[in-house]
């Protein structure tokens, strides 16, 4: 049996294999000066063991710059992206992923390069020369053509949907945003964020981050939207309807949008919930740490909401519940996002014991009552216990989280103490703002609070494919 330390270290040599196989070999070139240099190919995968044609490798994005023109009546969209990134070696062909479109030109640091597609989503790019190591990697893709509809998802439709009312939008959790801009698309690889968006007049887009006023010329209407803080790309979003937008802000003076498509009316009343669940989860979880609040409410069925950044997207019929899950997510999945997709229980289990803390400070409830009697519930159901938390398996990322996930945070809760855990709940989104975190780095910095060894505990109740043992359902709640 390996340990979990040695686990990460093996875990990490698996991944540097991975990364070498998948990488095509060194190609020797020489710059405009006659320098030699030895570039290799950006890897068609950024590494992630789940799935390993998602995002790419060979470079680290820091921006993307997206303009976009979408005719609501035709469906008919056009794209200018540039993609700012800094690459990682010495590098002679890189990937993006696109998924449709006709790709009429790219360009690498102001040169036209070569491309080409493969798959379902490979843009592959090579520059007119390499790229030398820590160097700025400036792609410009241009392409156009209707948006692909997206496929079938774990929790609903990935990608492009239309709307009754004539408009269009682009949600999805793991891939989105490859359905309308070239990206990197991986929570891994973390950017800011610009859309400049036209729509024709009497048409509405929005978007995510601070936006400028909107400017009306010869038919179509532009905005411009900036997204400061470093995001996985799924969280991002382009809606286009006849939609009403009311603006706010916080009392900080964070500015509040919140968005209602035509039908989506009622939801207002549950939008007035914004500031208070935000004040509520900052005294939890420690400052908001999003640029802009508020909420799009959608009166198309998607199957799920989605944590889009600052202004979480939500499905008709939304709950004060839901929107508690989906602005946990500013911190737990959006300021701190996953390393890889079998870590996903540090955004959605966190997530969803957020409303577990809304019903106790709002409603009274008993938790320890409730975790009594969800262990009373499921106790003889194998096949609930049967779906492990932390390294699920692809495809089953999604399985568990929401009814299993609440239950193991609160089952921590128990096993190392409010103080202990309400300082975790603070200090872990503050340690890894605006970056990445694995499970595993969890777990050692919650045993650094608890100041305890909780590896049994953890492979119990995150890992395990059964009921957790006696002492670590906490024996003096639950005796049985």
């Amino acid at each position: 049996m390996i340990s979990r330390r040695n686990r990460v270290a093996a875990l990490c040599g698996i991944v540097s294999i991975v990364a070498a196989c998948t990488a095509p070999q060194d190609q020797t070139q020489r710059d405009q000066s006659g320098e030699t240099i030895t570039g290799r190919h950006g890897a068609a995968g950024i590494g992630d063991d789940y799935y390993p044609e998602a995002g790419n490798g060979g470079y680290d994005v820091e921006n993307y710059a997206v303009t976009v023109r979408y005719d609501a009546e035709s469906g008919h969209l056009t794209g200018d992206t540039t993609v700012t990134a800094r690459a990682e070696h010495d590098l002679s062909r890189f990937n993006l992923d696109l998924r449709g479109f006709t790709v009429s030109s790219v360009e690498v640091n102001g040169e036209a390069a070569e491309f080409k597609r493969t798959g379902d989503a490979e843009l592959v790019i090579t520059p007119a020369e390499p790229v030398r190591e820590g160097d700025v990697l400036e792609t410009r893709v241009r392409y156009e053509g209707k948006p692909l509809p997206g496929e079938r998802g774990q929790l609903g439709g990935n990608g492009w949907y239309r709307t009754a009312s004539g408009g269009a939008f682009v949600l999805g959790e793991p891939e989105s945003a490859s359905y309308w801009f070239p990206v990197n698309e991986h929570p891994r690889d973390k950017a800011t964020f610009t859309l400049t968006a036209s729509v024709p007049e009497g048409w509405t887009a929005v978007s995510i981050g601070t936006s400028d006023e909107p400017v009306t010329q010869d038919g179509w209407t532009t905005t411009t939207w900036t997204e400061t803080n470093p995001i996985p790309s799924y969280l991002t979003l382009f809606a286009v309807d006849k939609f009403t937008v009311e603006t706010g802000q916080l009392p900080d003076g964070t500015p509040v949008r919140n968005v209602f498509a035509p039908g989506a009316e009622e939801a207002r009343q549950d939008a007035e919930y914004t500031e208070e669940v935000i004040a509520f989860l900052e005294s939890r979880f420690g400052d908001y740490p999003a640029n802009t609040a508020g909420g799009i409410y959608l009166d198309t069925p998607t199957g799920f909401a989605l944590e889009t950044q600052g202004t979480p997207t939500y499905p008709p019929d939304t709950t004060v519940d839901l929107l508690v899950h989906e602005l946990a997510h500013q911190w737990y999945g959006n300021s701190v996002s996953i390393q890889s997709w079998a870590d996903i229980c540090l955004s959605e289990c966190f997530a969803s014991y957020a409303a577990w803390l809304w019903s106790e400070e709002k409603d009274g409830t008993d938790l320890n009552a409730n975790y009594r009697n969800q262990i009373e519930l499921w106790r003889d159901d194998a096949a609930y216990w049967s779906r492990p938390l932390y390294d699920m398996g692809a495809g089953n990322e999604f399985d568990a989280v929401y009814s299993k996930g609440p239950l193991a945070v609160h089952a921590l809760r128990l096993r190392i103490g409010d103080e202990a855990f309400d300082r975790l709940l603070r200090e872990w989104p503050a340690e890894y703002a605006n970056g990445n975190a694995s499970w595993e780095q969890f777990e050692e910095f919650t045993e650094r609070i608890a100041g305890e060894e909780l590896d049994a505990f953890f492979e119990d109740w995150f890992r395990g494919t059964e009921l957790p043992a006696k002492e670590h359902l906490h024996p003096d709640l639950y005796s049985r």
